[in-house]
């Protein structure tokens, strides 16, 4: 069984079972190989865009002697069939990246997806709330002194306009040290840029959203 770290194995425990899987970006391959070495979900495909990492990937699977796991050298979804991705793992990239692979994705409305950007966050939820899609959780962690955050959502062709603070900390709750962690530094973030701003005298949209989303935040963290 490969060693995940734990981002990977809190993006594994996100994903239902008995569901076709698809990890898009696979890289190395381990989280495929876990989920396949598991038992406990239906077909398992790896996609990357370039071919290094697929072999890579295809090396790590041999050494392990899964055969369960098919690679796809791909884009995206786009040689994915809707049978194989019940459910998309897409981790590992930024947020508007993530959000142009589902937009892209001809069945985005039939699949569970589980998403953890590693930049530009806020482009990411603020694109599944304008889109119709129902974040379901979402769960911060640290790997390598790094937080982020990993959701797992749906669509429901609901469209959602999300408050200031919800653009930067999701649906995390302070029901865990790791959340309070990212929601200070998103805090700690919102007041660099107000300081930033006021500093350089001026007055705009965007000092008024930061202002905004700090306050909300303070509350939140105030409440734990």
């Amino acid at each position: 069984m490969p060693v995940l770290s734990e981002r990977l194995k809190l993006i594994a425990s996100m994903v239902p079972r008995g569901k076709s899987v698809c990890d898009v970006g696979t890289d190395h391959g381990y989280l495929p190989a876990a989920l396949c070495l598991s038992g406990k979900y239906g077909s398992i495909t790896a996609t990357d865009i370039r071919e290094k990492p697929l072999e890579n990937a295809r090396k790590n699977l041999e050494k392990l002697n899964i055969k369960g796991v098919d690679l796809i050298l791909c884009d995206g979804l786009q040689k994915v069939s809707e049978e194989k991705a019940e459910t998309v793992i897409i981790a590992g990239m930024g947020g508007d990246v993530i959000s142009g692979i589902i937009e892209n994705c001809p069945y985005k409305e039939k699949s569970v997806f589980i998403l953890q950007p590693m930049t530009a966050a806020q482009v990411l939820r603020e694109y599944l709330a304008k889109n119709g899609f129902f974040v379901e959780t979402e769960v911060a962690i640290t790997e390598n002194k790094k937080i982020y955050s990993v959701m797992r959502c749906r669509f429901d062709g609901k469209k959602r306009k999300l408050s200031p603070s919800q653009k930067r900390i999701g649906k995390l709750s302070t029901t865990t040290e790791e959340n309070i962690k990212y929601i200070k530094k998103q805090s700690d973030i919102c007041n660099k840029c107000i300081k930033d701003l006021k500093n350089a005298g001026i007055s705009s949209p965007a000092l008024e959203e930061n202002i905004i989303a700090a306050n909300e935040m303070k509350t939140i963290l105030e409440d734990i």
